[in-house]
């Protein structure tokens, strides 16, 4: 069955863009722990990271810092924060993906969240 990210990539399911190419798609986090919160999804669906071939694997790290550096630009100065922090997943969604989340340095990422701003609003920031 396919993984509601699959569903996503397949536009059976809507979802807020940020980045795409022919292997990769980048969504606003429906369910964000920080404001620009993004999810980095391969478009071949693999369940578990280490189940890609090396060179899938080096390429999402790769897509994943290309995304973040153009997150950090988009919320500079618009959105208080220092880095961003990297996060490779496959437990709830059972489909690769790596959440990009603005942070502090001295904060740690925590479960709860504590964005400030409305989704409309970082959607406005991050897509336009």
């Amino acid at each position: 069955m396919a993984s509601v990210f699959t569903k996503i990539i397949n536009r059976e399911i809507p979802a807020d863009l940020f980045y795409e190419d022919e292997k990769f798609i980048a969504i606003l986090d429906i369910n964000p722990v920080r404001d620009g919160h993004i999810l980095v999804i391969p478009k071949k669906e693999t369940r578990y990271i280490f189940e890609l071939e090396d060179s899938e694997y080096l390429e999402l790290m790769l897509i994943a810092k290309k995304v973040a550096l153009t997150l950090e630009q988009k919320l500079k100065g618009k959105i208080d924060f220092s880095r961003i922090a990297v996060i490779v997943e496959g437990i709830e969604v059972p489909h690769v993906h790596v959440h990009l989340v603005p942070l502090h340095d001295s904060e740690g990422l925590t479960i709860g969240k504590v964005n400030k701003l409305s989704r409309d609003e970082v959607k406005k920031i991050l897509i336009g």
